[in-house]
């Protein structure tokens, strides 16, 4: 399902940024603080940082292809948030 939105990451908890399968996305920390995206291939809450990208505050993604920023994971459909404190994060994919 496509969404254009914002979402409030829980600190110190895995939150999924998309709601369904997606190929791309656009997202922008909106926050003072830094969080990491990592994808997964199905619905599974992420455990671990292994593969996690470090965005900053203000630093976000485009439009971007999952399968260019996520090149080494095959079939890379979902997208998930981690920060310490509470962080928004707007989000908008189809």
């Amino acid at each position: 399902m496509a969404q254009n939105t914002t979402v409030t990451l829980t600190a110190e908890t895995w939150t999924q940024l998309t709601d369904a399968d997606v190929s791309s996305i656009t997202f922008q920390n909106r926050s003072s603080y830094h969080m990491f995206v990592k994808a997964t291939t199905d619905t599974t809450t992420p455990t671990d940082f292994d593969g996690a990208i470090r965005y900053n505050p203000g630093q976000g993604e485009l439009n971007t292809a999952l399968s260019d920023l996520f090149p080494g994971l095959s079939g890379a459909d979902r997208v998930w948030a981690y920060s310490d404190k509470a962080v928004d994060v707007m989000v908008s994919h189809a």
